[in-house]
């Protein structure tokens, strides 16, 4: 990792744990948070393993209400119910995975989005989820018996610290052997088949994955906002993800926290203002940038960073055979002489 990135990170670390001591309303930033966990977890699907899901609000919202109905209707605390919400996305995750990627591309796709619209009829019509009104009054609880995450800060701390674990845990995985394996897939299923590799195998590997962090995402935003409903598993929020990612930049490792930071800024400053208009801007800015920013922003920038330093590579090599020529004519002249 370049020291200029290690820099990078510590900068944003530093920022996250000041963020709530200058005037910045910590739900708000809680949510942000929630929101970047989930679009890293649909970047690690689409943007590394070149996957693209319409239904990855079922993960999400499975998480929430997993979660939210065990610590409220259970008792369980916190941490276990977090964890078995995670576990119940993975587990769908097994389940829609396993049964997505015997096809690709478009079908793919629709397949995912038949079986979270699925997911979505089934929250609507399970007796534990509350249907229309959902899960309501869901408890913060307490951290491992010994730390009450009622306090704002507290609970702050709490998201924070996993999504900078989330992020990291990303960033080792696309960066292992089987994080490379899976970027050759993406680039060239054929030839990856043809190395003798088991495709298959990966891709489910990535959509368990994939889904058990979305589940994480979703059961941090019921425990932060206080409630779960048929939002965090309709088509609309898999819709919200898929914008986040794109407009961070698909593939890069900040991108989805930097499309995540966008979207739900606007919905937090426009939604009281201009109310249901608020999709239609969001709409808007994500065709402008598509236009101008095809890969994203961070995606773009990472871009420009490559083709400066092409063009100072080829600057100083330009110059080089200029330099060694003049050196090169001296010492002919000598040996002439």
């Amino acid at each position: 990792m370049q020291r200029s990135v290690v820099l990078l990170y510590a900068v944003l670390v530093l920022a996250g744990l000041v963020a709530p001591w200058l005037d910045i309303y910590p739900v708000y930033l809680m949510t942000l948070y929630s929101f970047a966990i989930f679009a890293c977890a649909f970047n690690l699907l689409l943007g590394f393993g070149g996957m693209l899901s319409f239904g990855h609000a079922a993960y999400f919202g499975l998480g929430a209400y997993t979660t939210s109905w065990l610590v409220t209707a259970q008792h369980w605390g916190t941490l276990p119910a977090i964890l078995a919400g995670m576990a119940v996305a993975a587990l769908a995750g097994v389940v829609i995975g396993g049964l997505a990627i015997r096809r690709s591309g478009i079908y793919l796709t629709m397949i995912t989005l038949a079986l979270g619209q699925l997911v979505y009829f089934v929250c609507l019509q399970a007796p534990f989820t509350g249907g229309e009104n959902g899960i309501q009054g869901v408890p913060r609880g307490t951290l491992l018996g010994l730390l009450p995450l009622r306090p704002d800060m507290t609970m702050y701390y709490f998201v924070f610290a996993l999504l900078v674990l989330v992020f990291l845990g990303i960033r080792r995985i696309v960066s292992s052997p089987f994080g490379q394996v899976l970027k050759a897939i993406r680039e060239n299923e054929p030839r990856a088949i043809s190395l003798g590799y088991d495709v298959n195998r990966y891709k489910l590997m990535v959509f368990v994955l994939s889904a058990a962090i979305a589940g994480l995402g979703g059961s941090l935003k019921a425990l932060v906002l206080g409630f779960a409903t048929l939002t965090d598993v309709m088509q609309g929020n898999s819709g919200e993800v898929i914008l986040m990612t794109l407009l961070g930049g698909a593939g890069t490792f900040l991108g989805p926290v930097v499309g995540a930071g966008v979207v739900v800024t606007l919905q937090d400053v426009l939604s009281d203002r201009v109310g249901s208009w608020v999709t239609v801007i969001i709409g808007c800015v994500f065709v402008a940038c598509v236009l101008a920013f095809r890969k994203g922003i961070v995606g773009e920038f990472l871009a420009w960073r490559a083709r400066r330093s092409v063009r100072a590579q080829a600057g100083g090599s330009a110059d080089t055979p200029a330099g060694e020529a003049a050196p090169a004519a001296g010492e002919a002249a000598v040996s002439s002489r």
